[in-house]
């Protein structure tokens, strides 16, 4: 199709317009994100951690009210459920700051509790055994957070350092704050705060492999681990207590 020269310049002339139009669109875009009326890419919004009246310092373990629990495939038939009762922990514990927190646990893995039902097999001691924790062999089990990030105000993501039979990974749990409060008349505990987390870990990773189902099967004891924890520290440091959470 022929054109003729003043239509040609036409429509270059258009073009240079709408180039002109894009580029100050643009510069327009990036002026807001740079003030902050807009996100960048890949960057969230600050979030605000969940009030409570439980202050900031230095928190331990309510053993008494705390559970570790894990369960395994047990043939593709059950989730197969077992606890530990030997858990010491400590939080340095920041309700304003949730990213300077520290938590460090530590598990004494001879201390696996199975519930099983026939008090002529010591199943405790299978688990705790050399064909899966070893307990002899590797004493002692720990997690050290590295990083706490919040996910919502009263739930974060924790990456740590699991060290269990006698090799370290690093794992992310998903951690959900359940409250807190400065004390109470009825607690001798003092500050407590409270704590509901999940996880998962393949065994494998750890060495532990005895049991794991062939490809494509699932007759045996799963790879998968998953973990679930209920827990509450106290401080007893804390004066004056209050009346209700």
């Amino acid at each position: 199709m022929l054109t003729s020269p003043g239509m040609g310049r036409i429509v270059v002339h258009e073009v240079m317009r709408v180039m002109v139009m894009f580029r100050s669109a643009l510069y327009a875009a990036l002026l807001t994100v740079s003030s902050g009326t807009a996100s960048v890419a890949g960057e969230s919004p600050a979030i605000t951690p969940k009030p409570t009246e439980a202050p900031a310092g230095h928190y331990i373990l309510d053993a008494g009210h705390t559970r570790l629990m894990f369960s395994v495939s047990h043939l593709g038939f059950s989730n197969y459920t077992a606890f530990f009762t030997g858990v010491e922990a400590e939080l340095d514990f920041d309700p304003v700051r949730p990213k300077a927190m520290r938590l460090v646990v530590r598990i004494d893995p001879a201390s696996v509790t199975t519930l099983f039902p026939d008090p002529s097999v010591d199943f405790d001691g299978v688990i705790a055994g050399e064909s899966f924790l070893d307990a002899k062999a590797y004493p002692a089990m720990s997690f050290e957070s590295r990083t706490i990030h919040l996910t919502a105000p009263d739930r974060a993501a924790v990456t740590g350092g699991l060290t269990l039979h006698g090799v370290t990974r690093t794992i992310t749990l998903s951690v959900i704050f359940n409250g807190g409060y400065a004390g109470h008349p009825l607690d001798p505990g003092g500050a407590r705060i409270g704590f509901s987390a999940t996880g998962t870990i393949w065994r494998s990773d750890f060495g532990i492999g005895f049991g794991i189902p062939a490809p494509g099967t699932t007759l045996g004891i799963g790879d998968e681990v998953a973990i679930r924890i209920e827990a509450e520290f106290i401080n007893p440091d804390v004066s004056g207590p209050q009346l209700g959470p």
